[in-house]
């Protein structure tokens, strides 16, 4: 009877350890971005920015804080809107500051008819989205 209980513990054991390894091998970290095509899409939106033209101060707000959030979306950031998403990687960004202020402007492009976005606005937004790719390894 004592065998058989021993047998059964050690059993279990042995259940347990395979479930703890099989489970250590196949839990997901973060996804690895391409790092060439986050670039490439980095350098096509700051070549977008001109000064003479002001609607690319708009767009180029608009299109970084897109690239951003689809790199956070691809590394598996949790969050339901962009906001949650970078909330929930705040403490990946080396100036958070710079990054919100970023997409607190894109939300005024996005959300407000009459908002003005000068040129300096936008280099500064830019700025902030780069710095926040390169923290979450896009670029």
């Amino acid at each position: 009877m004592d065998s058989s209980i021993l047998a059964f513990v050690v059993g279990v054991l042995v259940v347990g350890i395979l479930l703890i390894v099989v489970i250590a091998l196949t839990k997901k970290g973060p996804s690895p971005l391409d790092v060439d095509k986050y670039r490439l899409k980095w350098l096509t939106i700051e070549k977008q920015l001109n000064r003479d033209q002001p609607a690319s101060f708009h767009m180029t707000v608009l299109n970084a804080d897109k690239l951003l959030d689809q790199a956070l979306r691809e590394r598996g950031v949790r969050g339901e809107t962009m906001g949650e998403r970078m909330k929930t990687a705040k403490d990946t960004w080396s100036n958070a500051n710079a990054v919100w202020t970023a997409h607190k402007l894109r939300n005024q492009i996005a959300h407000e008819s009459d908002v003005q976005v000068g040129y300096d606005d936008a280099r500064r937004a830019l700025a902030g989205f780069k710095q926040a790719l390169k923290d979450i390894g896009a670029i």
